[in-house]
């Protein structure tokens, strides 16, 4: 079906009514892969979690844990991209475990990604504040306070989504092609060098020393948490050139290109501080980890830019996590979850085919969030980024594992061509059970990654929060089978006619 690239049309669904769609065609193979990498954030990841790992976890075999982890998201990844093939929703697992496990499922696990989604922006916003802050402060004197920054934050988050997905597209190739390129030459410089002063070794990316060292739970933790977001790849399905070979490209680009990524630049930090030293780096100045190697290896002025890049690094992850959250929010109140849902947050931007009232309703929940955390005193980092980026992982781990089995399910019933014994069967179970021991990981880790939030009501609350948003989907599912059983139908089925269910 032709569709005019300039306007966002109406559309018909599979149950014959009419929503507002995203623009369609907006975003290429590229596009999707920098949205989903943006949401990773490689420079906080590497330069937030690497010093972590290293000083509490799994010592010098971090760069293991990220070897361990890319091979168990890839397997996972197998399975959703074989469902990604044949179903295209906005609201990627919501439609996806819907499909899979059922209405009831579908809408508990919908509502847990857009809690997730929605909580990681205010956490990014506040890793980007610290790193503004301070920055600032060392390498010109002028002290801003850190809320100057959040609000400059949370009014390019909202105009980026008000505009559409290929204006916050070329913003985020910008910000993270520079990011990614000032990692890459510390790590490119060191290997040059002969790999530091104790030359180069196999050992950091030895899969056994993952699982090794002063907490190799909370290790392997780290390492799976720097990958979330990658999954966001299918829900730019609806945007996208050619969805049913986009998407599924993008998601193992995303996995196995960021994974080789972590893995080198982690090895060569590593190596470049020199493997006796590293943990007493690690824990005496983690920033030093990298910095140190690049200053080096590189030269002073590397460094000053990397800081600079760790800004725009958590503003680009903060961006992609706004869309995430505004497209989540559109695709549920495109359906009617709640009747006054559909004609505020379900419609889009008549010029722009943007979900601009879901991007508006979620620039003011993040900023009553952050106002909140603000009154109670909490540290913009140590506070709000952690004990909500902890609040928001054990949600979306937990909709991942359940998304696995929604796979296995759907290849039962559906296309018994496309049935495999690896793509549809092995892999999403093995995905699944690997991705609930994540979660295991998280909870008995959850403390020691919160330092000293460890005692904070919010990360006490964390487990049962999470909980009470599931239970709320399945109550409200049940309520409308019960009660509305025409709009139960439609959660999760919201396929228009050119990206059909097939």
């Amino acid at each position: 079906m032709a569709v005019d690239e300039g306007v966002a049309p109406a559309a018909k669904t599979d149950e014959g009514g009419t929503v507002h769609r995203l623009k369609p065609n907006a975003i290429g193979l590229l596009g999707v892969v920098f949205m989903a990498v943006a949401t990773a954030a490689p420079i906080t990841a590497m330069t937030g979690n690497v010093p972590f790992m290293v000083s509490a976890g799994n010592g010098i075999g971090a760069p293991a844990s990220y070897l361990v982890a890319m091979v168990v998201l890839a397997i996972f990844s197998v399975g959703f991209t074989s469902m990604a093939k044949h179903i295209t929703s906005t609201g990627a697992f919501y439609g996806f475990i819907s499909y899979g496990l059922g209405r009831t499922a579908g809408l508990a696990s919908g509502l847990l990604a857009t809690f997730a989604y929605v909580v990681f922006e205010p956490a990014l916003i506040g890793i980007f504040s610290t790193f503004a802050t301070g920055t600032l402060k060392d390498q010109t004197g002028v002290h801003i306070p850190w809320w100057a920054f959040a609000v400059l934050m949370l009014a390019v988050n909202a105009m980026g989504t008000w505009f559409g997905v290929s204006v916050a597209e070329k913003l985020l190739v910008v910000l993270l092609a520079t990011e990614v390129t000032i990692l890459a030459a510390m790590a490119v410089s060191v290997a040059f060098h002969g790999g530091g002063p104790n030359g180069f070794s196999l050992d950091p990316v030895n899969p056994v020393n993952a699982f090794k060292g002063t907490s190799a739970g909370l290790g392997l933790f780290f390492a799976f948490w720097s990958w979330v977001g990658f999954e966001s790849t299918a829900m730019y399905g609806e945007e996208s050139r050619n969805p049913k070979k986009i998407i599924p490209k993008a998601t193992m680009i995303s996995v196995l290109g960021v994974g080789v990524f972590y893995v080198f630049v982690s090895w060569m930090a590593i190596s470049g501080t020199g493997e006796s030293k590293a943990v007493d780096v690690a824990t005496a100045n983690p920033l030093q980890l990298f910095f140190g190697p690049t200053e080096q290896y590189v030269g002073h002025w590397a460094v000053d830019v990397m800081q600079w890049l760790m800004i725009t690094g958590s503003l680009a992850c903060g961006m992609a996590f706004h869309n995430c959250a505004a497209r989540y929010m559109y695709a549920l109140g495109r359906e009617g979850v709640l009747p006054s849902l559909k004609h505020t947050v379900g419609r889009t931007h008549p010029r722009h085919g943007s979900p601009h009232v879901a991007g508006l309703v979620q620039t003011i929940v993040t900023a009553v969030l952050l106002l909140a955390f603000w009154a109670a005193g909490k540290d913009p980092y140590s506070g709000t980024y952690v004990l909500l980026a902890i609040l928001g992982t054990m949600a979306i781990l937990i909709v991942q594992a359940v998304c696995s089995f929604a796979v296995l399910a759907y290849f039962r019933t559906h296309h018994p061509e496309s049935r495999h014994w690896f793509r549809t069967l092995t892999a999403p179970l093995v995905g699944g059970i690997a991705m609930l021991a994540v979660v295991v990981l998280l909870v008995s880790n959850m403390s020691a990654a919160a330092g000293t939030e460890s005692g904070s009501l919010v990360l006490k609350a964390t487990p049962w929060l999470v909980a009470a948003v599931a239970a709320l989907g399945i109550g409200y599912a049940q309520y409308l089978k019960r009660r509305s059983p025409e709009r139960y139908l439609l959660l999760g089925r919201t396929v228009l006619e050119e990206t059909k269910e097939r």
